[in-house]
């Protein structure tokens, strides 16, 4: 059943793409700069809009799209250890963090691009959303990278 995995396929990246929203949501509030926290919101709600986009697709495919992230899985923990990290409360830590989970985010998404399984229609669909993920993922290494300078 191709449907099948797609829809597992692409409910797995939405289960990612809402723990990356929650984990830009998090930042926003641990950010000290405003300019992060502004920056950190408006990727949360960009991210939330990738979630919707793959949802819509599970729908097509008659699925029932995942609603919610899962903080328990092992590849997202990293919004997780953000609040362990942040003992300093500074910008460094929190943005380090988010860059951890872009890395994350960002695999997960090429992973499904190079999925063979997948069908045409729902690979051009990932596609579409990896082009989101992947500028937020650059954009957070050279902030961090800024930072590190």
């Amino acid at each position: 059943m191709q449907n099948d995995h797609d829809i597992k396929t692409l409910n797995s990246l939405i289960e990612t793409t809402l723990d990356s929203a929650d984990g830009y949501g998090q930042a926003a509030k641990d950010a000290k700069s405003p300019s992060l926290t502004a920056l950190f919101h408006d990727r949360a709600t960009e991210r939330r809009q990738a979630a919707s986009t793959l949802q819509q697709r599970v729908r097509q495919l008659g699925g029932e799209p995942e609603k919610e992230g899962t903080i328990l899985a092992s590849a997202h923990r990293m919004f997780v250890n953000l609040r362990t990290s942040l003992t300093a409360h500074d910008n460094k830590a929190v943005v380090d963090e988010v860059e951890r989970g872009e890395d994350h985010i960002k695999s997960k998404f090429e992973d499904a691009m190079h999925d063979k399984d997948v069908s045409p229609a729902t690979k051009t669909v990932i596609t579409d959303v990896y082009a989101s993920v992947r500028s937020g993922h650059d954009q957070m290494r050279d902030i961090k990278q800024a930072f590190h300078e």
